[in-house]
């Protein structure tokens, strides 16, 4: 698989809403009639969608930056501006999705799963929207609202049934493009390959998801090598399947093998050191008599195989069909989880300098009117400040009469006793 990539920082914005407009119907005699301003359209969702055709972030590496779509200005006689589209990123099954704070968000596992990663923003209301008893006529509007501008990580672990753990050479490549359509590059590398392989065994109306670990070395669990990384993709599968080379290019024998890959995968997860477990000898096809008596005294049912010559193969796929089945009746699918938290207040307030500085979206929500030197507009203002709860929550953070208030661009006399804030 060139190019697999399974980390990746993501940087996504919402498409910015449109912005209303302020219009009236034109009448012979009544130059300005009824309110008539559309509403601008909302701003695109950028979305992660789990496609199981996609099998590497490695479009997000190379593109990290992505922007919805944003929505059409409106017009006038009631003509509401287009939503602007959703941006769709594809990603592939058992992506996991952190914030910038790294907490994990969603767990993408199951086709067709979405996440909006960044919402785009509310279209602002033309002035028909504004219309009141006591308002008959507003000659005022709202502004689109920008998209949100988040950060994510993408991290990738792999979906397989089954993973073929070992030390680089020990076989692994070998096995799963005999057994699959998996192309693995083969050869006897010095050191590891640096991508995992997926590839599908189908046999005798059997089928199951094998997946091809990069080598592990000793030490992999605290990092060593790329341990983290190539472990990772072994905590989704049922059934570990522990590849041992008896091999002269090891240094180490296979019942040292075994030791050490044992302990690397209790070092990393202990419920992943307590999966069901096959080893398997390889490279029966090489002309040596390795030890297994270690095996016995263990109580290790040690399977002897050739990847190139195809000995012993059939009857290992079908024990790791057995142990899948039987892992799959006794844990079930975990189905993907998105999670969902609270809204909070809205808003938050700093103190920087002599201002006082209110930022989220609830504040500027408030204050989205395009013309605030209009006193209709500076009204609705006020009165929107005083029902989210601003103007208390500037009061018990300490402001005074008289102290200046930012939200956005603008900068407000802050005039509690007034009943409003004034630009």
């Amino acid at each position: 698989m060139p190019g697999f990539v399974d980390s990746v920082r993501l940087f996504a914005r919402g498409g910015a809403g449109g912005a209303g407009v302020a219009s009236f119907q034109k009448r012979k005699g009544k130059p300005r009639g009824r309110p008539n301003g559309g509403n601008g359209g909302k701003g695109g969702d950028v979305v992660l969608v789990a496609d199981a055709a996609v099998g590497s972030l490695l479009r997000y590496d190379r593109r990290p930056h992505w922007r919805a779509d944003d929505g059409e200005h409106a017009q006038g006689e009631l003509r509401h501006g287009r939503n602007g589209d959703d941006l769709e990123l594809s990603v592939p099954l058992g992506t996991l999705v952190r914030d910038g704070g790294g907490t994990l968000i969603a767990d993408l596992v199951e086709p067709g799963q979405r996440l909006v990663v960044a919402e785009g923003g509310k279209g602002g209301r033309g002035n028909a929207s504004f219309v009141t008893p006591d308002r008959k006529a507003p000659s005022f509007c709202e502004q689109g609202e920008y998209g949100e501008d988040v950060t994510v990580q993408l991290e990738l672990q792999l979906v397989a049934d089954a993973a073929l753990i070992g030390y680089p050479n020990a076989g692994k490549s070998t096995l799963i493009a005999s057994v699959s359509a998996a192309t693995p590059k083969i050869a006897d590398y010095p050191f590891t390959t640096l991508t995992p392989h997926l590839g599908v065994v189908s046999f005798d109306d059997r089928e199951f998801v094998l997946a091809d670990i990069p080598g592990l070395i000793e030490g992999a669990a605290d990092g060593r090598g790329l341990g983290h990384e190539f472990l990772r993709h072994t905590e989704r599968a049922r059934v570990l399947v522990v590849l041992l080379d008896p091999s002269d290019l090891q240094a180490d024998s296979p019942e040292r093998q075994y030791e050490v890959l044992s302990r690397e995968l209790a070092a990393h997860s202990a419920e992943l050191a307590q999966r069901p477990r096959i080893s398997v000898l390889s490279k029966a096809d090489l002309p040596i008599d390795p030890d297994t008596t270690w095996a016995e005294r263990a109580g290790i049912d040690l399977a002897v195989i050739s990847g190139v010559t195809g000995a012993g193969v059939p009857e290992l796929l079908h024990r790791i069909a057995d142990l899948v089945e039987a892992a799959e009746r006794t844990a079930p699918d975990r189905a993907g989880f998105m999670l969902h938290r609270p809204l909070g207040t809205g808003f938050a307030i700093d103190r920087s300098g002599d201002e006082w500085v209110v930022t989220g979206r609830t504040a500027t929500r408030a204050v989205n009117l395009d013309d605030l030197t209009n006193p209709e507009a500076a009204d609705l203002v006020a009165k929107r400040l005083l029902a989210t709860g601003i103007d208390e929550a500037l009061r018990d953070a300490g402001a005074r009469p008289g102290d200046d208030v930012r939200i956005g661009s603008l900068v407000f006399t802050y005039d509690p006793d007034a009943g409003e804030e004034r630009v």
